[in-house]
C-alpha cells in the first residue's frame, strides 16, 4: 500500500514539475519578446502598416473559436468539390487516349509474333494498369494539389496547426504534431520523418505511431473517386457533388479524430508522460506566388506521386495478371486467395478480393483499385474504364453499394501504412516494435469500424 501511494506521490510530483517546467518556458517566451518588442520601438521608426492590422483581424476570424474550426472545414468541403467536379471530364480524355494506344500495342506485338503470356503480362498487365493509373488519377491531383498548395503559400496551414494545438496538448501529444499531421497531407513517410521536429523522444513516438491516419496523396484519388460514384451520383447534379465532398471532408476529419483518440489511448498506455509546450510563430498572410504554386503543385507533389504510383503499378499489374491468369484447378491463384479472405471481408461489409488488393497494394495505396479491378475480371485484365460511371458499373456489377465504398473509404483511412512508410518508421525508430505497431493499431480500428458500419446498416434494415 505504501508503494502505491509512493507511486502516486511520484506521478504528482512530476506532473507538477512539468506544469512549472512549461509556465517558466511560457514565460521566458514571453519576456523574451517583450524584450525584443522593447528595444524595436525605440531603435525603429515606421509608417503604420495597414496589412498588419488586416492580418490582425483575419486571425481574429480564422483562429476563433467561434469560427475558425467551420471555416477550416468548409475550406476543405471547397477544395473537394472542385476537384470532383473538374476530374471526370479530363479523365475521360486521357482515358480514350490511352486505351486507344492500345491497339496500336497489340497490333505491334501480334506481328512480332509474341507469345500470349509476353503480350498479356506487358500489354493487359503492366500497360493496362499503368493507363488505368495515369487516367483516373493524374486530374484529381492535377486539380487537388495546385488548391491545398494555394492554401499552403497564403499562410493558411499554419492557423490549422494554430487551431489544432490545444487539441494536442489535451491528448497527451505535442502541439509540433498539428504541422507533422499537414505533412502527412502530402505524404505519411514525409510526415514521419517531419516527427523529428518534436524533441520529446515520446511525444515523437505518438506523432510517428498516429501519422497514418492523415490520407495521404495516394489515398486522395480513390477517396474522391469512390465518393464521386457512390455519394455524389457519378456527379450528374450538383447535389451529388456537394454530398461527395462532405463525404470526403467528413473522412478526413474522422481520420483527425482517430488520431487524437489514439494519441490518447497510448499516451494513458506504453506512452505514458506530460505534454510538452512549444511556441508558434505564424506567418504573416502573403499574396499567392502562382508561379511557385505550379511549380510546387505540379512537379514537386502531382508529378512526384504520379511516377511513384506508375513506378510501382507496372510490376504490380504484371505480377496481378499473372495471379489472374494461372490456375490451380478450376480456380486462378487470385481467386483461391481472395476465397481465403472472403470470412473476413463478408463479416466486415467488405470482400476477399478488396482485402487482397489492400494487401497486393503494400508497396503504394495508389495501386489499389487497378489490382481490383483485375482481380474482379475473369479475363484477368482491366477493361476501359474511361469514367466514373464506367468503373462504378464495374464494382456494382459485383456486388457494391454505397454501404461497400463507404466501408472501403474507411479501411483505406484506417489500414496499414504503405511500404515506403513503414520502412521510414524503421528507419526513424531503428526498431522493429514501432512499425509493427504502426501497422496493426490502425488496420484493427479499421475492421472495428467497418463492422460496425456493417451491423448498423444491417440493423436499420439498409441493403446490404
Amino acid at each position: 500500500m505504501s508503494g502505491q501511494k509512493t507511486d502516486l506521490a511520484f506521478d504528482a510530483a512530476r506532473r507538477l514539475a512539468g506544469d512549472l517546467a512549461a509556465s517558466y518556458r511560457d514565460r521566458i517566451v514571453t519576456a523574451l519578446y517583450a524584450r525584443a518588442e522593447a528595444i524595436v520601438s525605440r531603435a525603429v521608426k515606421e509608417a503604420p502598416a495597414p496589412q498588419r492590422d488586416l492580418d490582425w483581424q483575419l486571425d481574429a476570424i480564422l483562429t476563433s473559436r467561434l469560427w475558425g474550426y467551420p471555416i477550416m472545414l468548409a475550406l476543405l468541403a471547397v477544395v473537394f468539390w472542385l476537384t470532383l467536379k473538374g476530374a471526370n471530364y479530363p479523365s475521360t480524355l486521357l482515358a480514350g487516349l490511352f486505351f486507344a494506344f492500345q491497339e496500336a500495342l497489340t497490333g505491334l506485338f501480334h506481328r512480332l509474333g509474341a507469345p500470349e503470356w509476353l503480350y498479356g503480362i506487358v500489354v493487359l498487365g503492366m500497360y493496362r494498369t499503368l493507363a488505368w493509373v495515369v487516367a483516373v488519377m493524374l486530374p484529381p491531383m492535377a486539380i487537388f494539389f495546385p488548391l491545398f498548395t494555394l492554401l499552403e503559400d497564403l499562410g493558411y496551414l499554419p492557423r490549422i496547426a494554430f487551431n489544432l494545438d490545444n487539441f494536442f496538448k489535451k491528448v497527451g501529444a505535442h502541439g509540433k504534431q498539428a504541422l507533422t499531421l499537414c505533412m502527412g497531407f502530402g505524404c505519411n513517410a514525409a510526415g514521419v520523418v517531419g516527427c523529428r521536429i518534436i524533441d520529446s523522444p515520446r511525444e515523437r513516438l505518438l506523432a510517428i505511431l498516429t501519422n497514418n491516419f492523415s490520407p495521404c496523396n495516394g489515398r486522395f484519388p480513390t477517396l474522391i473517386t469512390l465518393a464521386g460514384i457512390f455519394m455524389g451520383g457519378f456527379l450528374t447534379t450538383a447535389s451529388g457533388a456537394v454530398l461527395a465532398a462532405l463525404t470526403v471532408a467528413g473522412i478526413v476529419l474522422l481520420g483527425v479524430v482517430l488520431m487524437f483518440f489514439t494519441s490518447l489511448l497510448l499516451s494513458r498506455t506504453i506512452l505514458k508522460g506530460v505534454p510538452s509546450s512549444f511556441t508558434l510563430e505564424l506567418p504573416p498572410y502573403r499574396p499567392p506566388q502562382v508561379l511557385k504554386v505550379i511549380t510546387r503543385s505540379v512537379l514537386d507533389r502531382t508529378l512526384y506521386v504520379l511516377t511513384r504510383a506508375v513506378l510501382v503499378a507496372a510490376p504490380a499489374g504484371a505480377f496481378t495478371w499473372v495471379l489472374a491468369n494461372v490456375h490451380l484447378g478450376n480456380l486462378s491463384i487470385i481467386d483461391h486467395l481472395a476465397g481465403w479472405l472472403q470470412p473476413l471481408g463478408k463479416a466486415v461489409g467488405l470482400d476477399g478480393y478488396i482485402l487482397l488488393a489492400f494487401l497486393l497494394g503494400l508497396p503504394a495505396n495508389e495501386i489499389v483499385i487497378p489490382i481490383l479491378l483485375m482481380s474482379y475480371l475473369s479475363t484477368g485484365m482491366l477493361t476501359e474504364v474511361d469514367s466514373l460511371a464506367a468503373l462504378g458499373e464495374i464494382l456494382v456489377r459485383h456486388g457494391w453499394n454505397w454501404i461497400t465504398a463507404l466501408n472501403f473509404m474507411l479501411f483505406s483511412l484506417m489500414h496499414w501504412p504503405c511500404g515506403t512508410t513503414l520502412l521510414t518508421i524503421y528507419k526513424e525508430t531503428q526498431s522493429l516494435k514501432w512499425p509493427l505497431l504502426a501497422a496493426v493499431i490502425p488496420t484493427v480500428l479499421g475492421l472495428a469500424a467497418c463492422f460496425l458500419v456493417k451491423l448498423l446498416a444491417n440493423l436499420s434494415g439498409a441493403v446490404f
